[in-house]
């Protein structure tokens, strides 16, 4: 990229600068820190220069935006084209409800639905189940049968939004709903866009929602992308998450290795299950948290689209260019999030938008400034999208391709989070790949360690957090927060109650008893899915006839 001799004047003047004036300037007024590290613990140098990208090779490293190797973006004219989709999460109590906040948001300006499901729903359990006592509709909807999903979508035209659906474990039973719903409105497959989490290897690591043990999850994962494949070819199949990685306390580094380790593993499972790498991989996408270190979560974003398309071009042998284009949401950090001043959540929101954007997110939700404390309200939840919509009409972020390109700084921590993100997926290969890994623990303690040790620096005043470790102010206790009446849950079971007693049972059965058969074979388990969910057989009873076949997952405690 550069001259050898400029580099030498650079060299130079780099080393004059740094004895005639930074040395004087720090004689004076010392810094403010011994050492400067990013949120991963890397140290940030005082200044870059064209020094650390020396080594560069446009072509190879950069190129151009929607070609190979995607460090710029996916798309050829990114956001000048088309903006992200303003994606907001939400969902709770029951479908009447969310239905109601999803027309809100819509009427706001967002463009996509994002679907939040009660935590019975997300570990298969119908809302009448004693083990869904007391949770029912609080951290989500809540969705028991087809029924449910009826009421969540109507007056919600399938065919002219894209929905994100935040399921893992049952996410096959959800996504056979949306099918059979969006049938009834006369809309056919093929015509579906949007996307299902149904990312369980990152369940096991650090969020828990699962039921199978990882066999039959996995089974369940390849049978959904061959479907779809075949008949929802618009959807995209997995969402392979980092968010929650990131949320549980890993680093941007760790976070991009343990995330596209899951995702070769998804790929590896497909290929093993008889699937062409090209016929499934263009539909693979990701979801990244975004933190408030904004240079290095922009970097992070450029590293793992760089890194993702040299894994599905030299290891997998993809060929179709969007097999090997990394295609990502985003979502603000509800860890970065406080209960203390929680007006300041705005600024943090801001931020994480920000370097969202110039990563080049193609979807995007923002948290709101009361998530610390309860499910957002409207107002909340209207200032977290007009977040969104300020950044995108209002700071020009949006109006030029990768803005942040070409800065020292920038390429040089690109190259530095790729590096040491291959480095992590090297070991883990050696361990067998990311189950093996999972199982050993291998994960789970690298994340833990790396919680421990940020929490450690906020309790020793080393990591300034506003508001709680630092510019604490005396606050009364927030008010107007949203509130899941008690209500919801006996509502659902009434619902239930009178579900069973109007369907035609005989059909239920015979649909269920046919799922279970073929769940001991090798047949995939869509199609006989979407069956019984069209007779309205339930969540749970879906779910408990493959629990008598899969078994459960019981997780080994890691210390």
């Amino acid at each position: 990229m550069f001259d050898d001799d400029k580099l030498n004047e650079v060299k130079e003047n780099f080393n004059s600068w740094n004895k005639n004036k930074v040395e004087k300037a720090i004689s004076r007024f010392p810094e403010r820190k011994e050492e400067f590290t990013t949120g991963s613990g890397d140290e940030i140098k005082r200044l870059y220069t064209p020094l650390d990208t020396a080594d560069m090779d446009y072509n190879e490293e950069l190129g151009f935006p929607g070609q190979y190797p995607y460090t710029r973006g996916v798309q050829p004219t990114m956001y000048r084209g088309r903006l992200w989709t303003m994606r907001q999460y939400a969902g709770f109590g029951n479908a009447e409800e969310s239905n109601a906040r999803y027309k809100y948001l819509l009427e706001q300006g967002q463009t996509g639905l994002s679907i939040a499901f009660d935590l019975p729903t997300q570990i298969g359990y119908d809302s009448d189940d004693s083990i869904a006592e007391g949770e029912v509709g609080k951290v989500g909807v809540a969705i028991d049968s087809l029924k449910d999903m009826e009421v969540l979508f109507d007056g919600i035209p399938l065919d002219k939004v894209s929905t994100s659906m935040t399921i893992n474990a049952p996410a096959s039973i959800l996504l056979a709903m949306y099918i059979a719903v969006a049938e009834k409105q006369g809309i056919t497959p093929d015509k579906l866009n949007g996307t299902i989490q149904n990312d369980i290897l990152k369940e096991y690591i650090a969020r828990g929602t699962y039921i199978f043990p990882p066999e039959p999850s996995m089974r369940l994962i390849t049978n959904i992308f061959e479907y779809c494949s075949k008949e929802v070819p618009k959807w995209n199949t997995i969402s392979i998450s980092g968010y929650h990685i990131r949320e549980a306390g890993s680093t941007a580094v760790q976070e991009v290795a343990f995330t596209l380790a899951d995702g070769i593993a998804y790929v590896e499972a497909a290929i093993d299950a008889g699937l062409d790498v090209d016929d499934f991989a263009p539909r693979l996408s990701f979801f990244f948290n975004s933190h408030n270190d904004l240079l290095e979560e922009v970097a992070k974003f450029r590293a793992a689209r760089r890194l993702w398309a040299k894994i599905m071009k030299d290891r997998f042998k993809a060929t179709n260019p969007k097999s090997m284009s990394l295609k990502f949401h985003t979502q603000t950090a509800g860890s970065t999030l406080t209960a203390q001043q929680p007006d300041n959540n705005v600024v943090r929101v801001a931020i994480q938008t920000l370097a969202a954007v110039l990563g080049g997110t193609q979807s995007l939700h923002t948290n709101s400034r009361d998530e610390a404390l309860a499910l957002p309200t409207e107002d909340s939840v209207r200032i977290a999208l007009r977040t969104q919509q300020i950044v995108a009409h209002e700071s020009g972020v949006a109006d030029t391709i990768d803005p942040l390109a070409g800065s020292y700084y920038i390429e040089s921590l690109t190259d530095r989070i790729e590096e040491e993100a291959s480095k992590y997926i090297d070991v883990i290969d050696n361990l067998g790949g990311a189950p093996k890994a999972i199982a050993n623990g291998y994960i789970q303690k690298e994340i833990q360690n790396a919680a421990y040790k940020h929490q450690m620096a906020v309790e020793n005043n080393e990591t300034v957090v506003v508001g709680v470790n630092k510019f604490v102010v005396e606050e009364e206790g927030k008010k107007d927060l949203l509130k899941v009446d008690p209500a919801v849950e006996a509502s659902q079971r009434e619902k239930l109650s009178k579900l069973r007693g109007e369907r035609d049972n005989e059909q239920v059965n015979n649909t269920l008893n046919t799922l279970k058969a073929k769940a001991a074979t090798d047949e995939n388990l869509m199609p006989y899915i979407i069956d019984a969910v069209k007779t309205y057989a339930t969540l749970g009873e879906i779910c408990n006839v493959l629990r008598e076949v899969f078994g459960e997952y019981e997780q080994s405690v890691i210390l």
